[in-house]
Order: structure tokens, then sequence, then C-alpha cells
């Protein structure tokens, strides 16, 4: 099997054009003549229709009644014929589709005009019958004209229909590869616009690790880990007071026996939800916690809590351990000292410059991935486009291939 003919985008379409001078020159130069005979003859029809237009109007102005009506009819009916003949577009690019289009639209206006002959010519009887007579000539020898094309483009250009659209195929394929070089052009624009931004995003990234690494920012995340540590052994040694404290809390809240003012309803709260803030924020002796517990263990005493035995005396443990052997005290005092500490440095001159660094520095890094995403947004936009483009290039040289070995039983390959 012999290797199909290669040839680039740019050579297909002159080997084609030499392989099919000696088939398509004749054709198109005989399509020429039958579009000018066609259009001559339509203008024949235009002209005659000119001179019924006229004849009619000036009987209508001789205003003899024998003839007015039949002239006002025959003046508007010219005026309908001109009007469509008007419409019709001669082409001035010589192709089968071109063609086939103005005769098929040509067809249509001769169909019409039949119909208006056939319905009122024999109205107009007596008068004009020579205008009619003209006219009927000239109408018919546009038919024929007609006809002639017709037969051409059903017999003989209908063969080379097919080269025909080949080489609008080969026009096809050259404007899309100059497409998807402009496709290729703008993607790579958009990525030199794309790298500045994210080289940006990524210097201000480190220096915002930077701020937060070091100085205050850096103690006060250690010292936040420190007070989630204070909080985690705060509620391990108040963990047998869980269940009565939430006990005590809905009596508080539904039950009304509790006998708790809202002060220490509202450090209970706290308690049970975030022990360390609790505690740091007591006075010195914590008594809001006395408070609750002594209220507490009386209501326990009272047997009011319904508590498990096993739960009742845990609980009457951790309450004489804080109470009276005071194993809070030390907890106290790391938990106040570290609730100071940040307050200390949130309210530093220092945190404050940093927080206002931060805060550009962000604002700056929101703006930039906003710039990023909509870069990105025109990136993935062409890069569909550049592969919707390539598929097409594809497909259309593959059709051309195909049309070339049906027209001319010869392989060809465009690369």
């Amino acid at each position: 099997m012999s290797e199909p003919a290669k040839f680039s985008t740019g050579e297909i379409r002159s080997w084609l054009e030499d392989q099919t001078d000696s088939t398509l020159t004749p054709i198109h130069a005989q399509a020429k003549k039958l579009r000018d005979d066609l259009n001559m003859s339509i203008q024949s029809v235009a002209d005659v229709s000119k001179a019924l237009l006229d004849n009619s109007a000036k009987e209508i102005e001789r205003r003899n009644m024998r003839v007015y009506n039949r002239a006002r009819a025959l003046n508007k009916l010219a005026r309908l014929f001109m009007d469509r003949l008007k419409k019709l577009n001669v082409p001035d690019e010589i192709t089968y589709e071109n063609l086939t289009k103005y005769a098929q639209d040509t067809q249509k206006v001769f169909l019409v005009t039949d119909i208006d002959v056939k319905n009122w010519f024999p109205r107009l009887s007596p008068f004009f019958i020579m205008d009619r007579r003209r006219f009927l000539s000239v109408h018919e020898k546009a038919k024929l004209s007609l006809s002639s094309l017709n037969d051409f483009l059903t017999k003989e250009y209908v063969k080379t229909k097919t080269l025909e659209e080949t080489f609008q195929l080969i026009k096809d394929l050259q404007g899309l590869e100059a497409h998807l070089v402009e496709i290729g052009a703008e993607k790579t624009s958009l990525q030199n616009e794309r790298n500045p931004i994210e080289k940006e995003i990524a210097e201000i990234e480190q220096r915002i690790a930077r701020l937060q690494s070091e100085g205050p920012v850096d103690q006060l995340l250690t010292l936040e880990a420190e007070m989630e540590k204070l909080n985690g052994e705060l509620k391990y040694l108040l963990r047998h007071l869980q269940k009565p404290f939430i006990k005590v809390q809905a009596l508080s809240l539904h039950g009304g026996g509790a006998g708790l003012t809202q002060d220490e309803v509202s450090k209970l709260d706290e308690y049970l939800e975030k022990p360390f803030n609790a505690l740091a924020s007591e006075e010195e002796g914590y008594p809001l916690l006395k408070q609750i517990l002594e209220k507490l263990s009386r209501l326990m005493s009272e047997d009011k809590l319904k508590l498990k035995p096993d739960k009742a005396r845990k609980a009457e443990q951790a309450l004489n351990d804080i109470l009276k052997g005071d194993i809070l005290a030390t907890m106290y005092s790391r938990c106040v000292e570290a609730a100071t500490w940040e307050r200390h440095l949130l309210n530093s001159s220092k945190m404050e410059e940093v927080k206002r660094d931060l805060s550009a520095l962000q604002e700056q890094i929101v703006h930039l991935k906003a710039r990023k995403v909509n870069v990105e947004a025109h990136e993935a936009v062409k890069e569909r486009e550049h592969s919707e483009t390539r598929e097409r290039i594809a497909s259309t040289k593959r059709n051309i291939e195909k049309n070339v070995y049906a027209s001319l039983n010869q392989k060809i390959q465009i690369n």
C-alpha cells in the first residue's frame, strides 16, 4: 500500500488547485455564464414590469372609466412584480451553495408570479394586450434561463460540490490554525500575568509567617497553648463535679430550687464551658466557686440532685478537696498569671504594630488572590478554547483528507 502524500496547511491549497484546475475552471466558467444569463433575464422581467407600471399609470391619469379599474389592478400587480425581483441577490462569488440559493430564491419568485399572472391577467382583458404578451414572453424566457441553471446545478456542478467544499475547508483550517496561534499567545500573556502575582503572594505569606513566628505573636501562641493545657488540667480536677454541676444548672434554669444567684448561675455556666476563664477571672480565693460548691454540697446532702452513690461519693471528695484541702490554689495562681500575661501581650504597643502589619499584609493577600482567581478563570477559558480549536483542526484535516480521496482517489495527509 502506497504511503499518503503529506502536505502542510500552507501547501495543500496550491496542490489541490493544480489537481482540480482542469475540472473546476470550465465548471466555474459555465456557472458564471448561466448566472449572468439568469441575471439578465431577471433584469428583462424587471424592465417589462416597469413598462407595465408606466403604461398602467398613464391610463390611470387619463381617468378613462372603462380602463381605470383594470389599470389600477395592473399597476399594483406590476409594482408587486418589481418589489419581488429587487429582493433577489445575485451572488458575486461563484460557488455551488451560492448559486443553489440564488436559483431557489428565483424559483420562489417565479412561482408566485405565475400564480398572480394566472389569477389577474384574465381579469385585465381586453386591455393592455400587447403589454401582457410582452411580459409573458420575457417571463417565460427567464424561466428557461432558470431551468438551464437548475439543470446545470443538478447534473454537472453537483459532481464538483465536494471539491469546492474542500477548498472552503482548507480556508477554514487556515483560519483555525491562525486562531490557535492567537489563543496560545493569550495563554502565554495570562501566564506571564499570573506568575508575578503568585510570587508576590508567596513573599507576603513568608512575611506573615515571620511576624507570626517571632515577637509577641509567637509568645501569644505559646501562651494560648499553655492556657489550653491549664484548661484541660482544670477540667480533670473538676471531672467528678461535672455531673453535679449539670444537675444544679438544670435546677437553676428549670426547677428553681438550686438557690443560686444570677452571678453564680453565670459563673457555673462558665466553669462548665471554659473552666480556665472562669477560675482566672475569680477574685482571690475564688469566692464564687466556693459559694457554688457550698450550695452544691447542701443540695447533695438533701439528695435533690439524685446522684448515684458512686458519683455522689466522688463528688463529695472533690468538694472536700477544694473547700478544705484547697487543691485549686496553685492552679488559680497559674491561671491568673497566664491571663495577666495574655492581657499584657494583647495590650502592648508591639502587638498593636504587629496586628496592623498583619492586617495590611492579609488585605494584600486577599486582593492578590482575587486577581489570581480572575486570571486563572481566564486561563481556564483559553485552555478550553485551545483544546476545542485543536479538536476542530484535527476534524477539519480528516474531512479534507476524506474529500480528496473521494474526489481524486488519492490518499493525502495534512501535517
